[in-house]
Parts: C-alpha cells; structure tokens; sequence
C-alpha cells in the first residue's frame, strides 16, 4: 500500500466516523452521563499523551529530568499558580535537574 493509499483511506475514515457522530440522536447527547464523558475524553487523552512523552523513551519507561518538570508542574497547578507561571516554572525545575545530573 502506498503512502497516499493510507492518506486516502485514513481521510475517508475519519469523514465517516465524523459523519457517524453527526447522525446520533439529539436524545442520546442530552443524556447527562453522555456529556459527563464527552467532557472526560479530551482530559483523558492529554493525560495519557503527557505519560507517554514524560517517562516514555522508545520502547522503555524512563524517570529522568521530565518526571520532575511534571512533579513541579502539579505543584504549582495545586497552588493555582498562573498558566504561564506552571508553564516556565516546570521548564526551570526541569533544566535545573538536569543541570544537577
């Protein structure tokens, strides 16, 4: 299979799993527990994708200076720091480590 044999079947999927969402019934998103997962997915996929790229290194797990960026980020999220704050303040913790390794 070429590659632009998987571009043209990947595009088609994804029109047709668009196109499926599109024709579920309006009574069936109205449900709360519905909304309560549309809600969850997207904070469970980032979540999944920050695991993935904090101790993921190929194929092993790893905890190096990324692991203590992230612990610093939840510290700061825990304090209600600003977002920019979290953002620069997790970067320095990280750079810092791994200075001191």
């Amino acid at each position: 299979m070429t590659v632009w044999a998987a571009v043209l079947v990947a595009g088609i999927g994804c029109y047709l799993l668009k196109l499926a969402g599109l024709s579920v019934p309006a009574s069936v998103l109205d449900r709360p527990v519905v909304a309560r997962v549309a809600d969850l997915i997207p904070v469970a996929l980032l979540a999944a994708l920050v695991a993935v790229q904090v101790v993921g290194d190929g194929r092993s797990l790893v905890a190096d200076a990324r692991l203590v960026g992230l612990g610093a980020a939840v510290v700061l999220l825990v304090l209600r720091a600003p977002f920019l704050l979290v953002v620069f303040g997790s970067a320095l913790v990280a750079a810092l480590a791994r200075l001191l390794t």
